[in-house]
């Protein structure tokens, strides 16, 4: 994969709450999907995905790094401490990352198809 995720930052906290990713290699963010789930009992992670975050089309460069903040704001480029940061909104009211036990999940997509349901 060419993003990893790096930190789940400030659970629990809507307007600060956010997952970030190391950005490997030059990519296309719309590759990816990140989604937050809960562990099983057995301490595997589940299967129920409860918020799903289709990255939008943004191009990014190995060293970046990518901030996907939960709440709502306008996506935007900044620089801190001489690291480039690409700002993405989820656009969710309520926090997503819980404090006790979430996995965030990054999926890297290399071909999906969509079908209108009639």
């Amino acid at each position: 994969m060419k993003l990893k995720v790096d930190s789940v930052n400030n659970r629990g906290n809507l307007n600060q709450e956010h997952v970030s990713l190391r950005v490997l290699a030059n990519c296309n963010l719309s590759h990816y999907m990140v989604m937050d789930t809960t562990f099983a009992g057995d301490g595997g992670i589940s299967n129920a995905h409860r918020h799903v975050k289709w990255l939008p089309q943004i191009d990014v460069t190995a060293g970046m790094m990518v901030a996907l903040w939960t709440g709502k704001g306008a996506d935007r480029i900044e620089v801190h401490d001489g690291i480039t940061w690409q700002y993405i909104y989820w656009g969710s009211g309520t926090h997503i990352w819980n404090n006790d036990g979430d996995a965030a999940v990054l999926l890297e997509l290399s071909n999906w198809e969509t079908t209108a349901v009639k």
